[in-house]
């Protein structure tokens, strides 16, 4: 079987999360990175996207879902969003990036990375 991974890097999704009460009160930007396996020779030969993973779809339902979500961590987030994706798409496998820019004074951003289902 072919592996190959189909990305989605740098989506910006504004949500509510963090342990703080003032960070329940707000929305913050997230930055999201993906990283999702599938077979792209069926749309190399078709050049159809639906012989794909429609990497927009899967952008706008991530969106939509980090959106009404309230978790307090990122790495609920995360978890809870990997699930989502993989339930929602039939995706096997997801290596997923969840950052919080500016969440700690003198950092970039802080975050989670976490890998869900069968790489090959």
């Amino acid at each position: 079987m072919t592996t190959d991974i189909i990305l989605l890097t740098g989506l910006e999704v504004r949500a509510t999360v963090g342990v703080f009460d003032w960070e329940r009160q707000i929305e913050q930007t997230l930055r999201i990175d993906l990283e999702m396996a599938g077979d792209a020779a069926a749309a190399a030969a078709s050049d159809r996207i639906e012989d794909t993973l429609d990497y927009k779809a899967v952008a706008k339902h991530a969106q939509e879902f980090i959106g009404a979500s309230r978790c307090a961590l990122v790495e609920t987030l995360a978890h809870k969003l990997a699930e989502e994706l993989m339930r929602e798409f039939g995706i096997r496998w997801l290596r997923l990036t969840l950052r919080k820019p500016g969440a700690v004074r003198g950092s970039r951003s802080v975050g989670v990375t976490i890998e869900r289902g069968e790489h090959r």
